[in-house]
């Protein structure tokens, strides 16, 4: 996915040649910086390799979620018995607040 937006590999950096001038870089500080801009290149391509499967099993791990709580009531529960039971419930979580506000 990324790979393909990126215009450079660890590879074509390494490769690459310099033309020099008259009074052109030194050779050796250009090569030791390049060493550098690959072996970061590098770490970004594994970071980036990471998070996108991170990101995969973050998807499928969100799928299996969204499909649990899709699961109906057990067969013979009606309508009136989730309804009566939302109200135990609420009576246990808010107490006589309820009382009071009726």
């Amino acid at each position: 996915m990324m790979a393909d937006k990126l215009k450079l590999t660890a590879k074509e950096i390494l490769e690459k040649e310099f033309k020099t001038g008259i009074r052109g870089y030194k050779q050796e500080d250009v090569d030791k910086f390049l060493d550098l801009i690959i072996k970061d290149y590098e770490a970004m391509h594994t970071i980036i390799d990471e998070m996108q499967q991170e990101n995969v099993r973050l998807r499928k791990q969100l799928e299996e979620s969204s499909r649990r709580q899709h699961v109906q009531p057990p067969a013979g529960t009606t309508n009136f018995d989730i309804l009566k039971r939302l109200s135990n419930l609420e009576k246990h979580v808010f107490g006589s607040k309820l009382d009071e506000n009726y």
